[in-house]
């Protein structure tokens, strides 16, 4: 039976990550070497004085951010001096990493994919989706489609025998075939386009399906039973035999009420559950969703999590009175675990903004959580989402989008970020980086104060990629020029310009500039 394999990495990917991890020991050496370094308010008002030999236009400091206040903004650096004479090796910029670059696009993946979309991206050309089997388009409404007869077909990239089905866009493998089981269903792509639909992959215990992720050849598909409690997960080695996989039961026995979790692996293969906690709220007036993350941590994502520091607390000022809610699934679904439908939670005043429905991605080092955002003021719902630089946090608020409630999901693939939700429009993004940033670096060869050799312009991004083995790690290529061709000198001056090509709210905020030498 043919099995999920990692594709190859050819060379261009192999050059990409001898690169970043040159870039990132250059980086990591920074502070080791006579380097520039230009992170914080007062490093950035250091290297921008407002006195001749420097100079801004359009742009604010502010926070430790150089941000354009306008489509466009210039800077010029202070002369950076030197008693004897240094080589530059390379100059690196960090951007803001709030993420703001975001484009509206149509929903993602198959018409009849129903409830929470789950998504994992296996590397290059292999895509999967996961929700529950919807007979209908979701796009026709209840309405029935006219009678439809399966006819043999190929698709690029199958080398597998598939039918036609009446869902565009859509073709059945031969596990898509078998009779559902009440849980989720597999779809796969090559493009992000056209989906071919592989069959079940839980039972109707797993109706709930809330995240999943990817180690070793086998897929991890967390599941809340009953409804916002306790992730159990499958384990499935072969997404393509329309047979759900092993049921490893609980994975983590969640002291609190909420569940709704994100799993993502670290680098050294750990995997890390983000897990509402319902404990400060009542959850049922706040769209299921708190202000309170827990965060537990496993060695093989089956069992012996431990509980650490939640990575997002907004919790306001408890009373120390208790209320109760009634939740509709507990005792129906689980009357053995469960003996009532009543939660107890601690009373918090004033309202609280309330999160949930968690999914996770990581970006060079910068990991992301995507959640509903259930406002305190009584606003729509969103997707909002929170950053930090370690899976550890703590995770800072950046923004929000759209309207509705989101069940989020996010994924890498064809070279873009996909955000997919349960609301009516979905989202893409070229990534964190916003265009366009160029810039040059000029050299004092005499030591006479001033510049006497520019480099020429170059337009810098960072570039992302997939990283072998994980489904959730995309490798980050930094925006730098390799500055070896200038020559020595006693001084370094760089020059900036930024301008913001998107339409979305997103600028090209500059949050740290490195400059290396020898």
């Amino acid at each position: 039976m043919k099995r999920i394999q990692w594709c190859n990495m050819n060379c261009k990917r192999l050059f990409t990550m001898a690169l970043l991890i040159a870039t990132t020991l250059a980086m990591a050496n920074a502070e080791a070497s006579e380097a520039w370094v230009i992170d914080s308010q007062a490093q950035w008002e250091e290297a921008i004085p407002a006195e001749p030999g420097s100079a801004k236009s359009g742009l604010e400091l502010k926070d430790g951010v150089a941000s354009p206040t306008g489509n466009s903004a210039t800077l010029q650096s202070a002369l950076k001096t030197f008693d004897k004479k240094h080589s530059a090796q390379s100059i690196v910029f960090e951007q803001s990493p709030e993420w703001l670059n975001w484009e509206p696009t149509e929903n993602l993946g198959p018409v009849n994919l129903g409830d929470a979309p789950v998504m994992l991206s296996l590397g290059p050309d292999n895509y999967w989706m996961f929700g529950r089997y919807m007979k209908e388009s979701k796009k026709d409404g209840k309405s029935p489609l006219p009678p439809f007869t399966p006819e043999p077909a190929t698709l690029e990239g199958f080398d597998i025998p598939l039918k036609t089905t009446k869902f565009p866009n859509q073709f059945d493998a031969a596990g898509g075939l078998k009779k559902g089981t009440g849980g989720y269903h597999a779809w796969q792509s090559r493009d992000m386009v056209n989906w071919v639909h592989h069959g079940p992959i839980t039972e109707s215990v797993g109706k709930w399906m809330t995240t999943a992720e990817f180690a070793d050849g086998k897929a991890y598909f967390y599941y809340d039973f009953p409804n916002d409690q306790d992730p159990h997960v499958y384990v499935d080695a072969d997404l393509f035999d329309g047979l759900p996989g092993d049921n490893k039961g609980m994975a983590y026995d969640d002291p609190s009420h909420g569940s709704d979790c994100a799993i993502i692996r670290d680098l050294d293969g750990k995997f890390h559950l983000i897990v509402e906690d319902w404990s400060p709220i009542n959850a049922r007036t706040h769209a299921w969703d708190s202000p309170l993350a827990a965060h537990a941590v496993s060695p093989d994502g089956i069992q012996d999590f431990k509980l650490l520091s939640p990575p997002v607390d907004e919790r306001t000022k408890p009373t120390g009175q208790i209320g109760t809610y009634n939740h509709p699934h507990w005792v129906k679904e689980n009357p053995e675990r469960f003996m009532t439908n009543v939660a107890e939670y601690e009373i918090h005043e004033p309202e609280q903004n309330a999160y949930g429905d968690w999914s996770a991605i990581c970006i060079g080092g910068q990991y992301y959580l995507f959640c509903d955002f259930d406002p305190a003021e009584g606003k729509n719902m969103s997707v909002g989402w929170f950053t930090a630089s370690s899976i550890d946090g703590p995770f800072s608020f950046c923004d929000s989008l759209g309207k509705g409630h989101p069940d989020p999901d996010i994924c890498f693939a064809e070279g873009k970020f996909y955000l997919a939700t349960q609301m009516k429009t979905d989202y893409v993004s070229a990534g964190p980086w916003v265009e366009s940033v160029e810039a040059r670096v000029g050299v004092d060869t005499d030591g006479d104060g001033s510049v006497d050799h520019w480099g020429d312009w170059q337009r810098v991004k960072e570039t992302y990629d997939y990283t072998p083995g994980f489904a959730k790690q995309i490798q980050k290529t930094p925006a730098s020029i390799d500055l070896s061709d200038l020559p020595a000198g006693f001084g370094f001056q760089f020059e900036v310009k930024v301008t913001d090509t998107t339409e979305n709210k997103s600028k090209p905020k500059l949050d740290k500039v490195t400059l290396t030498f020898e």
